[in-house]
């Protein structure tokens, strides 16, 4: 059975910093590519981090800079890393990886 669950989400001010972590089990994990998603209220689904078995990054440009994807194989996990968060930040962020969803993580962003 496939699972993807997240975890670190919270409420931060601008400005802050939140890292977030996704366990996956089921899966080939060394071998899989695994993404970052994030959707806000009223809005689609978006791509913002994704990153290859030899660890090669991508950024959406609206993150990049900001935020750092990376994962450790030993413990079959994702990270993502966030830095300089602005309210436009908020929204839940989703684990993805070869056709399976974790549930998501709630990020809030507020003063």
């Amino acid at each position: 059975q496939v699972q993807l669950v997240e975890s670190g989400g919270g409420v931060v001010q601008p400005g802050g910093s939140l890292t977030l972590s996704c366990v996956v089990s089921g899966l080939r994990f060394n071998i899989s590519h695994l993404h970052w998603y994030r959707q806000a209220p009223g809005k689609q689904r978006e791509l913002i981090a994704s990153i290859s078995p030899d660890d090669t990054p991508g950024y959406a440009p609206s993150v990049k800079g900001r935020f750092t994807i990376f994962r450790d194989n030993r413990k079959n996990s994702v990270y993502l890393q966030m830095n300089r968060l602005t309210v436009e930040d908020t929204a839940v962020y989703i684990c993805f990886s070869t056709g399976y969803w974790g549930q998501g993580t709630q990020v809030t962003v507020s003063s």
